[in-house]
């Protein structure tokens, strides 16, 4: 398979697996934050935003590069090292993240198996019973239930977790 048809095929995967999962937000709280984990090019946050026009959404990115029609505002932006800005918003929303799109992934694999790993505790520690992350990386956590992906996703390509209720 070519690169780019890899890279189509992976954005078909994000795009149904965002639409599945605010399909499951209905019965959780309106005011429940969204939180986009790795900008990239803002295509993901754009489509968020669109997708759940009344959550409120914060993300978390070392360095933005995006489109700046698709940066958000200072206060919804942790910027910086997950491993520094993920303990902060802990603080301040445990428990309370409705959806998490963490999109991390680097090209390295070990690189993100690694930082999977070092991130997925303090995911599982944001959301809400109920609450759904998405994921480029293999991810789990304490009370973390998989769910199928979307018909036309691929098990491997994209992953789905619910925190039990």
């Amino acid at each position: 398979m070519s690169r780019l048809d890899s890279v189509i095929r992976r954005l078909e995967a994000q795009r149904a697996c965002l639409d599945a999962a605010a399909g499951l937000l209905k019965d959780l709280p309106a005011e429940a934050p969204v939180f986009e984990v790795g900008l990239g090019n803002g295509r993901t946050y754009d489509h968020l935003r669109e997708l759940l026009p009344g959550r409120e959404i914060f993300v978390f990115e070392r360095e933005v590069r995006a489109h700046p029609d698709c940066v958000p505002d200072e206060a919804h932006l942790f910027l910086g090292d997950f491993l520094d800005c993920l303990p902060r918003a802990l603080e301040r929303f445990s428990g309370r993240v409705a959806l998490i799109h963490a999109d991390i992934g680097s090209g390295d694999e070990a690189a993100n198996a690694r930082l999977a790993r070092a991130i997925e505790g303090f995911l599982g520690a944001l959301l809400m019973p109920g609450g759904i992350l998405i994921s480029d990386q293999q991810m789990s956590f304490q009370g973390a239930e998989s769910l199928p992906p979307p018909d036309g996703v691929q098990a491997d390509r994209y992953h789905l977790r619910r925190k039990s209720r």
